[in-house]
């Protein structure tokens, strides 16, 4: 009877201070949910790298006596087969998106294309240049002005197995993009929710279609396309190195009188900076200035196959080339042996090229085109 009074009594005081407040808890916030793969929120990313780096911190910690074995597993980074820059495994086994640039005069500067991995030039007809670029780590919040497709550009793009973004295209590559069943988002089939006219930067149409990085995944989703890529990767030094050749602190490629690129040699920071037509080549979303880690010039067989000035450009079989990294020049050779297949760079022991971990412009040129290094 005494054991119940008093059990009694220790319930009725828990109830009462309970009811005032005297036994209030510590209560711990929740923490914020990690932004999902497409978000933008800054304060999401800042999260996620706290919590990245807590569980890291916990894992070292656990694995100490293992550091040898579980080092790369505690970080959880991949090289990317485009650049080979480390990076999380959910941006590195994404698809790549490729993307034609605009880069006619009055289409200058471009938006976003600092932060591709690989990107061509190429010319097109009226004696000027286009680009593609390739992204797959990067996710640029403004992309263009972004043109139209041409067959070459196809047969390079295959290699990579992306998305494809673009405006039209001529009549052989729209066939393309059909047959070969590319992953295909154009702007003359799309909403205005995908491309869309950007006129702040005082441009004109056709040279001020824009879309973004964000639009284009949510497309890709909507439309079904697969999610991961499949195609061969660059192959990289696991560090940057230096290359045995000529100096080369100043690149000029002319492709016609008033058409050139440049580059020129940083050596504090160890990459090339770009010029265009002798200005000096800077993204028009954040104004930084467009460099290059490695370029590669690649010579192919370049001739005009009709009245519009089209172009037919000799992508698959051999030819020359030169690689260029950290001030130095080497000659090299080029081999792609189907459409499909991956182009092959080679020293001139026949050894592949590796490129030192960075982004990469590769220059497609005439045979004849005239480039100086000095």
């Amino acid at each position: 009877m005494h054991k119940r009074m008093g059990l009694l009594f220790i319930v009725t005081i828990v109830l009462i201070s309970s009811l005032f407040g005297c036994t209030q808890k510590n209560v711990t916030a929740p923490k914020p949910t990690i932004a999902k793969e497409e978000s933008n929120n800054k304060d999401n990313k800042i999260e996620e790298n706290i919590k990245e780096n807590e569980e890291n911190e916990k894992e070292n910690i656990i694995s100490d006596e293992n550091d040898d074995n579980n080092t790369n597993k505690a970080d959880d980074l991949i090289q990317s087969p485009l650049s080979g820059i480390y990076a999380p495994k959910e941006k590195v086994l994404r698809r790549p998106v490729a993307v034609m640039y605009d880069n006619h005069p009055r289409a200058r500067w471009q938006s976003g294309i600092s932060q591709a991995e690989i990107i061509y030039e190429f010319l097109v007809e009226g004696k000027y240049t286009r680009y593609m670029a390739l992204f797959l780590l990067n996710e640029p919040e403004l992309i263009g002005p972004v043109r139209s497709a041409r067959p070459y550009f196809i047969t390079t793009l295959l290699e990579y197995d992306p998305v494809y973004v673009r405006c039209g295209g001529s009549e052989a590559a729209k066939a393309d993009v059909k047959k070969l069943k590319i992953a295909d988002i154009d702007a003359l089939t799309s909403s205005k929710r995908v491309f869309w006219r950007y006129n702040k930067t005082g441009k004109r149409k056709p040279h001020n279609l824009y879309t973004s990085m964000e639009v284009i995944r949510k497309t890709q989703k909507e439309r079904k396309y697969r999610l991961k890529g499949n195609f061969e990767a660059f192959e990289f030094n696991k560090e940057d190195i230096n290359i045995d050749g000529i100096q080369a602190n100043t690149v000029k490629i002319e492709y016609f009188d008033n058409n050139t690129t440049k580059y020129v040699y940083d050596e504090e920071d160890k990459v090339y900076k770009r010029y265009k037509d002798g200005k000096l080549h800077v993204d028009e979303l954040d104004k930084s200035i467009i460099t290059a880690k490695n370029i590669i010039i690649q010579r192919a067989k370049t001739k005009v196959i009709d009245s519009y000035g089209r172009l037919a450009i000799e992508l698959v079989g051999k030819g020359k080339g030169i690689y260029i990294t950290n001030g130095k020049a080497i000659d090299i050779g080029w081999e792609k042996k189907t459409r499909e297949s991956k182009t092959l760079y080679f020293d001139l022991s026949g050894n592949r090229i590796k490129l030192n971990p960075g982004n990469t412009w590769i220059q497609v040129v005439k045979p004849s085109t005239k480039v100086t290094i000095e």
